[in-house]
């Protein structure tokens, strides 16, 4: 897998580690200790373990928001300099989807203009939810339209949102919300009308769509009897799942993994690890034994990140 792409590949900035600590542990449970142990150099041998040349650095869940507006633009800004400078310092090893500081409408647009215009990211790490909103909100709306004026790519990674969060005592959020919540995220964007209204951006879910795959046809059926849902995806609901893209990270599963790839095909689907949370050598092992055939093997692990991020180009000669 020598040249591929990571797109799913998280830091963890000493000072958001130390922020909010006690938010981590409560997510990431066992792996807490080791993400207080993260360091750059660990990534870098993790690519190499996995025979990766660039991974795309993005913020994981919880993400930046606790509530406090004021801790969500420094936490953003902090975060999104933290990134570039690992890029800067790993030149060809890292590109950055930089955080934003939503719900701060205000700040994020600054920020979308700091990250392109100052930084030179990549594209954008967003969460599924923030708090009571999902992305597809009429109140986000200024933030994807000045995303789809700049024909961004907007990479999201689920959360929980605290109306679900903890509903079934004793089941971790990353094992069932994680999945629904992203479902939740682009039927927000669909029946939002994001979509379809911010159509030269470009998208990119986790976890190969969480449960999408199983609801697709549900969510296509039901739309297309009601008007109003209807309306907001001229094209039509699977005209706007299989122009998105999946990372196949924490996948690995045939059913699931084959689920998607019957879905939206090897055309819309990206390499991704999950690092620090799986193994980076598990996508590739994945790939090898569900995808046989060699041209989509190499789409999944390089060439469609290339189509989306072209600047990678010159970050991940093969």
């Amino acid at each position: 897998m020598s040249g591929s792409i990571d797109t799913h590949h998280h830091p963890y900035p000493p000072k958001y580690v130390a922020e909010i600590s006690d938010q981590l542990r409560t997510i990431t449970h066992a792996h807490f200790p080791h993400i207080q142990k993260w360091t750059p150099q660990e990534s870098v041998e993790a690519l190499d373990k996995g025979g990766i040349a660039t991974a795309i650095l993005s913020m994981s869940a919880p993400g930046v928001w606790f509530g406090d507006l004021a801790q969500t633009r420094r936490m953003a800004r902090d975060s999104n300099d933290y990134m570039a400078q690992l890029a800067r310092d790993h030149k060809g090893r890292f590109g950055v989807f930089a955080a934003l500081p939503l719900p701060d409408i205000d700040a994020s647009l600054r920020e979308i203009e700091y990250a392109l215009d100052t930084l030179n990211v990549d594209g954008f790490g967003l969460v599924t939810n923030y708090g009571d909103k999902w992305p597809g909100d009429k109140a986000f709306a200024p933030v994807f339209d000045e995303l789809n004026r700049r024909r961004a790519v907007i990479y999201f990674h689920p959360t929980a949102a605290p109306a679900f969060e903890g509903v079934l005592p004793g089941i971790p959020s990353p094992m069932l919300e994680f999945p629904m919540d992203t479902v939740r995220a682009i039927a927000s964007m669909m029946f939002g009308g994001t979509l379809s209204r911010c159509a030269d951006a470009r998208y990119i879910f986790s976890h190969a769509g969480g449960t999408l795959p199983m609801l697709a046809g549900r969510i296509e059926s039901i739309a297309r009897n009601r008007k109003d849902l209807s309306a907001m995806v001229p094209n039509g609901v699977m005209h706007e799942i299989k122009r998105l893209y999946y990372d196949i990270a924490g996948v690995s599963h045939p059913i699931a993994f084959n689920a998607a790839y019957q879905l939206v095909g090897a055309s819309q689907m990206l390499l991704g690890t999950d690092y620090p949370f799986w193994d980076p050598t598990l996508a590739s092992t994945t790939l090898a034994k569900l995808v046989p055939d060699a041209a989509e093997r190499h789409a999944i692990e390089r060439d469609n990140a290339l189509k989306l991020l072209p600047r990678l180009k010159t970050l991940a000669a093969a």
